[in-house]
């Protein structure tokens, strides 16, 4: 008799979950998703918009801010480059990984 009286609690338990959060919406009712929801804008390429910004593979700078800590090249998806970008961009970067202008991994661990 107590094992029956044990089943039954724990049955009890299993239906309690919560279960709120399974149909798509958030704990505050919203049908955002479920991964943050916040509003994400249109990356643009920013040397399509900014006709000055040269793209030149001397330019360290502007390279270190394309490659990642551990010596990635950002993606596209990323840094919103169009694709015509992305190509020149990962040719300037290896080229200046070539000239040891630009490091294949960072320093420290």
């Amino acid at each position: 008799m107590a094992i029956a009286h044990l089943k039954s609690e724990m049955r009890d338990r299993g239906d309690r979950s919560n279960r709120d959060d399974r149909g798509g919406m958030d704990k505050d009712g919203d049908d955002r998703g479920r991964r943050g929801g916040s509003f994400h804008r249109k990356k643009i390429c920013r040397f399509c918009s900014d006709q000055d910004f040269i793209l030149d593979y001397k330019d360290v700078r502007m390279m270190q801010s394309f490659v990642t800590e551990h010596g990635k090249i950002v993606p596209r998806r990323i840094s919103g480059n169009c694709a015509l970008h992305q190509r020149q961009l990962t040719t300037a970067v290896k080229r200046a990984r070539n000239l040891a202008l630009v490091g294949y991994v960072s320093m420290g661990t």
